[in-house]
């Protein structure tokens, strides 16, 4: 079984043996760009005179509110990329990406790591693929950022702290 299958006792559609439809426990509502930047500082100067492989420095965060109903969060993926070349910014780009989430039927105490790890997991893969084509765009060979733990990344941000609104 993948990481991501939800066992269940019914058939692959939800339904159960009656018909009637079961919930889920997680599931994503909608998934947008909330803030973008791409930064080209140098400009052509970059692209003309770059001889050597940039030091790429990928910072990676995550937060979560609740919105609406009970229930439901928006969960923020933040990603900022710099490239740089003998300490000159070769490149710069930031991403917030975001997701609404619905958990329902979990203990509340199971609540906030699921909204805070499986959300940013399911949404990594959009936020990668943006963030790759703009710096491709950009001129520069495709950033592709290695996958995330967000296991051990929520550990670190939210377990002892109160790093988000949930």
């Amino acid at each position: 079984m993948a990481d991501n299958d939800i066992p269940t006792e019914n058939g692959a559609n939800g339904a159960g043996e009656n018909g009637e439809m079961e919930s889920v426990p997680f599931m994503i509502g909608a998934q947008y760009i909330k803030d973008f930047s791409f930064e080209n500082p140098r400009g052509i100067e970059t692209l003309s005179s770059i001889q050597q492989n940039p030091d790429v420095n990928v910072d990676v965060s995550t937060n979560a509110r609740a919105i609406g109903e009970e229930g439901m969060f928006e969960v923020l993926l933040f990603i900022r990329a710099e490239a740089q070349v003998d300490d000159s910014p070769v490149f710069i780009v930031e991403l917030t990406y975001g997701g609404v989430v619905q958990v329902t039927g979990v203990p509340e105490e199971e609540v906030k790591p699921i909204v805070l790890i499986e959300g940013p997991r399911h949404l990594f893969p959009f936020a990668r693929s943006i963030v790759s084509n703009a710096v491709r765009d950009g001129g520069f060979p495709p950033l592709l950022i290695n996958p995330i733990d967000f296991g051990t990344l929520f550990v670190q941000q939210h377990v002892d702290s109160e790093g988000s609104d949930i």
